[in-house]
């Protein structure tokens, strides 16, 4: 496996993630035994990078990989999972989703949170509820290691993002149909300088 280290945090990270997005499906539930041994497989052939989110099957994604990180295999991944940013109403929100998804995912902290699916109006919103100091708090308090989002937006609303907090990390949709698509290749090589 091919590792790239994270500049400003210095994680070793595969090049290849595993998303809990699209799992394997039995009767239209996670097919867990499939799913698990793909998951195991994939760490055990070093991939250390887990992605998941709040929404992905129907809520059952996150409550699959934290049974699947157990007996072990916590430890040797870096965990992402996501806010649920439109379905946050107020500051409080923030707390109940996040402290949940660390019950969910059998965890006491989360080593990459995004904020999920910002386009501009949505980050407006997240900002008026104070997102920043939210982030602030549960990385201070461990809950959280890094703090990043993810984005479907445009350039300039992509950029506005970028230079409103001291993010980690962030996620765009980025591949060769997408290289002029929302961020594009001007976000990736903005969101790069910084």
């Amino acid at each position: 496996m091919l590792y790239r280290k994270m500049p400003g945090n210095g994680d070793e990270l595969s090049i290849l993630g595993f998303g809990c997005m699209r799992l394997p499906l039995k009767e239209g539930k996670i097919d867990e035994e499939r799913a698990r041994q793909q998951l195991r497989d994939a760490i055990d052939h070093g991939i250390n990078y887990i992605d998941t989110a709040w929404p992905y099957h129907m809520g059952e994604s996150e409550p699959f990989v934290g049974r699947t990180l157990a007996e072990g295999y916590r430890e040797k991944v870096k965990l992402a999972t996501k806010l649920p940013s439109w379905s946050v109403k107020g500051r409080e929100d923030m707390d109940r989703f996040l402290n949940a998804q660390l019950e969910r995912l059998n965890t006491d902290h989360i080593d990459y949170y995004l904020v999920h699916g910002l386009v501009g109006a949505l980050w407006d919103k997240m900002e008026k509820l104070d997102i920043l100091s939210f982030l602030d708090r549960a990385k201070a308090d461990g809950r959280i290691i890094n703090a990043g989002f993810s984005f479907h937006g445009s350039i300039k609303d992509f950029k506005r993002i970028v230079d409103s907090y001291p993010w980690t990390f962030c996620q765009i949709q980025y591949n060769f149909l997408d290289e002029k698509n929302q961020a594009g290749t001007e976000g990736l090589e903005y969101a790069a300088s910084k």
